[in-house]
């Protein structure tokens, strides 16, 4: 499948690292970007960045595991991970910031697209957790480069 098969396309997107974790998953961006404020390794002002961009992200967004603590549970759902609705534009939007903070640390990051990417588990009107199909990608999906420039949303 060729990168211009699913781009405009994908029903959903996704912002992770391009390391796997200790655990074997590639963790989200947000996860990136706490475990950076949370080695301290932020400056002041990517501290205030990343605590406002938090904060606004739990005031706009559900949190699957507020609906539903088991979303998450390793054994219910292993490797489950969240991907914004293509439509959840102004959620999307703000993930420049992120793109830019994990950057200015040496931290890759890639823009996935989809219009499959595992067994959705949880969904509400901006996302859906899925766990993932079998294998390293998800079904149907586009890797966008991880140069900021390059990952601004449509």
């Amino acid at each position: 499948m060729g990168d211009g098969d699913v781009v405009g396309d994908a029903l959903y997107v996704r912002f992770q690292g391009t390391r796997r974790s200790p655990r074997g998953h590639f963790p989200g961006i947000f996860a990136l970007a706490n475990g950076l404020a949370r080695d301290g390794r932020l400056s002041e002002e990517q501290y205030r960045f990343w605590r406002a961009g938090n904060d606004w992200y739990d005031a706009h967004y559900t949190n699957p595991s507020h609906v539903d603590p088991t979303v998450y549970d390793r054994d219910l759902n292993p490797g489950a991970v969240a991907w914004f609705k293509t439509s959840a534009v102004r959620l999307i939007e703000r993930v420049d910031g992120y793109v830019e903070l994990l950057a200015a640390h040496d931290v890759d990051c890639e823009r996935l697209e989809s219009t499959d990417p595992g067994r959705i588990i949880y969904e509400d009107d901006e996302q859906v957790v899925v766990v993932p199909w079998q294998g390293d990608s998800p079904h149907d999906t586009v890797r966008q480069p991880d140069d900021p420039e390059e990952t601004r949303p449509a």
